[in-house]
């Protein structure tokens, strides 16, 4: 080898790596997907303008599909709503059910009125606080089917009844000597108050100048239980115990 010369670079055989397989989704995987997305923007509309301010098509049009994808899902637009407002349905209940059931067993079957409440509405309004605008819309929504009493009662019979009547079972058990009518009378007056909250309206931020918001569903957890409770004992008689 003559001087300055270099030897030849030796060859490094590389192991080619083969390409990592980017995973398709399935048909029913995909379906699923928009399934979601179609009752996230039905959620949105009907939180807004109810079952009859909203059309198939605004729906197709808020997810970006044509219209005529949507008859793929749903037969018409009643199932879609029902299907929108089963959806989130199930989960509050189991866990507001789950909530006052733990309840009963840690008191060992003797309630306070506030404790039941507490296990009632906060773990309800968590959803709210914790879930993000969709569980808010939803809350609208719950609030304005609570209020149409031609198809709405029969929505909320239908979902709510069971939980509303373990949380009255607690109540009675925290309230032995109050009449009945008065512990339906002061469940009507607890919902009624959680309906408008969860409507968030905007009037109690007029009303207050700002010092309360509408969507504050912290402030609202950390008072409404107490605020009740107290009723409840002034109507049954019992005064502040």
């Amino acid at each position: 080898m003559a001087r300055g010369d270099l030897p030849p670079p030796q060859r490094i055989a590389v192991t080619a790596i083969p390409a990592r397989k980017r995973r398709t989704s399935t048909k029913a995987e995909q379906r699923a997907e928009m399934m979601e997305q179609i009752l996230d923007e039905a959620e949105y509309l009907f939180s807004k303008h109810g079952l009859h301010g909203v059309t198939l098509k605004d729906v197709a049009k808020r997810v970006g599909v044509h219209h005529t994808l949507m008859n793929y899902y749903f037969t018409d637009k009643k199932t879609l709503f029902d299907a929108v407002f089963a959806r989130r349905a199930v989960v509050t209940s189991e866990r507001r059910m789950q909530a006052l059931n733990d309840y009963d067993a840690a008191t060992a079957g003797k309630p306070t009125v506030e404790g039941a409440l507490h296990a009632f509405l906060d773990t309800d309004l968590d959803l709210y606080i914790e879930g993000g605008e969709g569980w808010k819309n939803y809350g609208a929504l719950g609030a304005l089917v609570a209020n149409t009493p031609e198809w709405g009662a029969e929505l909320m019979d239908e979902h709510f009844d069971p939980v509303v009547l373990r949380l009255i079972e607690l109540l009675k058990k925290a309230l032995p000597d109050c009449a009945p009518e008065d512990i339906y009378w002061g469940y009507h007056f607890v919902t009624g108050a959680l309906m408008v909250t969860l409507a968030r309206t905007g009037r109690i931020d007029k009303l207050s100048h700002g010092a309360c918001r509408s969507d504050d569903f912290a402030a609202v957890k950390a008072r409404m239980a107490t605020f009740m409770a107290a009723g409840f004992r002034q109507v049954c008689g019992t005064g502040a115990r």
